[in-house]
Parts: structure tokens; sequence; C-alpha cells
């Protein structure tokens, strides 16, 4: 299969240049409440988020969809949550990263806690990638993608991008 480069850099300019305005509009949300995934274990992923990647656990509680399943959440800063759902009984099979689904969730850290995160994944014997020195990309216990970015929010490889 071919892929026409200059088509698809065509289209990105086009779409830029229709829907990318000099003086933004401020957005109608208040930020990110929390993104969810799922957890095969509750203590595990416990363990990883808040022992490993020091995201503290705010609160864990039944979930009001599913009798039985836990919903819990961590602190990932910037008034952000990170949430869980665990479903006892359903054989929800492991994490499959797939086209039209979840990639990876990214989030900000600063350089100094990028450096001491890689050392505790390291440590942890969690592997990881490193991109662009600034990205590390590693998967949780159930196989979820996630990057640590040591660029400021609003930031992306230095470039400004809200």
């Amino acid at each position: 299969m071919s892929i026409d480069y200059a088509a698809i850099e065509a289209e990105r300019a086009r779409i830029r240049d229709r829907y990318l305005e000099d003086r933004r509009p401020p957005s109608s949300a208040r930020g990110l409440h929390h993104f969810a995934l799922l957890s095969s274990d509750v203590d595990r992923t416990v363990q990883f988020y808040q022992e490993i990647l020091e995201f503290p656990l705010t609160e864990i509680f039944e979930n009001r969809d599913y009798k039985g399943s836990s919903h819990f959440f961590f602190d990932i800063g910037n008034g952000n949550l990170l949430a869980f759902f665990d479903f006892p009984g359903l054989d929800l099979g492991p994490y499959q990263e797939v086209l039209g689904g979840l990639h990876h969730v990214a989030i900000s850290v600063d350089p100094a806690t990028w450096e001491r995160l890689r050392g505790r994944l390291e440590a942890a014997g969690v592997p990881y990638q490193i991109e662009s020195g600034a990205s590390i990309y590693f998967r949780d216990p159930d196989g979820a993608r996630l990057e640590l970015l040591a660029d400021h929010l609003g930031e992306m490889y230095g470039s400004r991008i809200l």
C-alpha cells in the first residue's frame, strides 16, 4: 500500500487553515474530570498507580452501574483524576490496543519527577520506551498504554499547543 504523504500534509494544512483561529474562543469545558480505564485486580492497580507512579488514591466506592464493581480514582494533578472500574464476574479479557480505540493516556510531570518515576518503573521491572527525550511509554498491569511527558501542560515537544 502506497501512502501519499503530500496529500496527507495538504489535508492537514486545509484543516489547520479552516479550523485553527488566531483568537481561539474559550472552551465550553472546565477540564477533564476523569478518564476511566478497566482494572482486573483492584489491589494490584492501586499498588501500581499509587506506589510506583505516586498518584494518590482519592476514593473507592461501588460502581452504580454494576453491583459488586469498584469505581476508584487517582489524583493526577491539576484537579484531574484517573479512574478505574473492575467488573467481577465478567470475563472482559486482556486490554487490547485497537484502531479506533484508546491509544494511550499522556500525563504531564515535571522533568525531575519524570526521572524519578523512570527510575521507579525500572526498579519495579516495568518495561518502558523513551521517545524524544521527553516521553516515556509503558503499560500498566492490565496492559493500558501510558505516557509520562516531561513537558508542561499545553506544550508538546517544546511547541505550544494550548
